[in-house]
């Protein structure tokens, strides 16, 4: 995903470009609280490593105890970490947007994190740069007649049980399927608040619902994945066949986990190394290619009523007393 500064130089005497080079100081943020999250770390470190940012600080919340959870840890010095501190929820967000005695300000804060670490990302957007507004998790399966029940089944339940308001989805063209998967047991609970299952017509209708519905992970399930893969528009992560469910992009394949949510895969993308480089415009002209369009420039700013600007250009091109 690494990209590097390019220019484009013409004989005309014009070179294009973009200058990319990484953030100064990325904030991680990786939850605490009801479980432990080192692989959340590691898809947030990893793409900043990557892209070169020098300095990476860590806001974790402590446990009771007070102690952070060791695999935490771990992940955090073998994924380069430099600064961790032991402070969770909005206080968290704050501290890195803002800086503190002890905590510095942050050009971006990545990680995802319970609604009012969600909702502080979104009041200190603007003063920092973040990642996204990251809601509950969410998992959608296209199944067809070919499916394993007990694999969707339990494909469903992965994402059902990170909380309450975790949402797992089922659209299939088979009602065998459906009924199968509908009276495992185990999955009757956890489909009650935010479950459901759909029964379409054709697989063309199920990728066009799948597409309105622009699903954080979306498995397809079907006896050509591939193809059915091709008229997906909207998803923050694709797992295609029976042998990808979704932990394993979770922990292990390497695309990252943080990915957009609430239907936002529209016009998100999941995190990358892009998200921790900015990008400069480059430009540069001799005389004889500003001479070539001067009076264009001129024209459009006139038009504009920005005298000051076409005569930035004009004088260029005045003969000197």
């Amino acid at each position: 995903q690494l990209r590097n500064s390019w220019f484009d130089p013409k004989p005309d005497g014009t070179i294009l470009g973009m200058k990319i080079l990484p953030i100064a100081i990325a904030g991680v943020y990786v939850p605490g609280g009801k479980a432990a999250y080192p692989s959340s770390v590691l898809m947030n470190v990893l793409p900043a490593k990557v892209a070169g940012v020098e300095r990476i600080i860590m806001t974790t919340p402590p446990g009771a105890d007070g102690k952070v959870n060791p695999g935490t840890l771990v992940a955090a010095h073998i994924a380069g970490v430099d600064e961790i501190y032991k402070v969770g929820g909005a206080q968290a967000i704050a501290a890195m947007a803002f800086g503190t005695q002890s905590i510095p300000k942050v050009d971006k804060i990545t990680g995802p994190g319970n609604i009012f670490v969600a909702l502080a990302k979104k009041a200190c957007f603007g003063y920092v740069s973040i990642d996204s507004i990251a809601g509950p998790s969410e998992i959608l399966v296209i199944a067809d007649e070919t499916a394993n029940p007990r694999y969707v089944a339990a494909d469903l339940l992965s994402q059902a049980e990170h909380d309450e308001l975790a949402s797992a989805i089922l659209i299939t063209t088979s009602k065998t399927l459906a009924d199968q998967v509908s009276r495992r047991e185990i999955i009757e609970k956890s489909l009650n608040n935010y479950g459901y299952i759909l029964l379409v017509d054709s697989l063309d209708e199920a990728a066009d619902t799948a597409n309105e519905i622009a699903s954080e992970h979306l498995e397809i399930l079907t006896k050509d994945p591939f193809a059915m893969m091709t008229k997906i528009r909207n998803a923050g992560a694709i797992f295609l066949g029976e042998y990808s469910s979704e932990p394993l992009g979770d922990y292990f394949a390497g695309p990252n986990h943080v990915l957009p949510t609430n239907g936002t895969a529209r016009f998100f993308s999941p995190l990358n190394v892009d998200d921790f480089l900015k990008k400069t415009s480059i430009i540069s002209y001799s005389r004889p290619a500003l001479e070539k369009i001067h009076q264009d420039i001129e024209c459009f700013a006139e038009n504009e009523g920005l005298t000051a600007h076409a005569n930035s250009i004009r004088v260029r091109f005045e003969k000197e007393d």
